[in-house]
């Protein structure tokens, strides 16, 4: 296992035990990251505009289109650290 796996799944697990929720937008912002990190570009059909959240869960995956995967994971490292550390929110 890479370093950078290792610690992308250890963000994983300290995402959960968070002390406070993050807002909407970090809360899309981790849900991209993730998916890109994990499955790669966006696919599958974008939800109809009856589905709000997952329409705006994909615009947001879309937007990553093109990262390298260890590219996500390390921002979603980093993103994850500077909530554990109260900077973002």
């Amino acid at each position: 296992m890479s370093d950078v796996q290792a610690q992308f799944a250890q963000a994983q697990q300290d995402v959960q035990q968070l002390t406070e929720r993050p807002g909407n937008l970090t809360l899309l912002r981790l849900y991209a990251l993730f998916k890109q990190a994990t499955q790669g570009d966006v696919h599958g059909d974008k939800p109809g505009f009856a589905d709000i959240v997952g329409k705006y869960k994909y615009d947001a995956w879309a937007a990553l289109q093109g990262t390298a995967e260890d590219t996500a994971k390390t921002q979603y490292i980093e993103l994850v650290e500077s909530l554990k550390s109260g900077a973002a929110s």
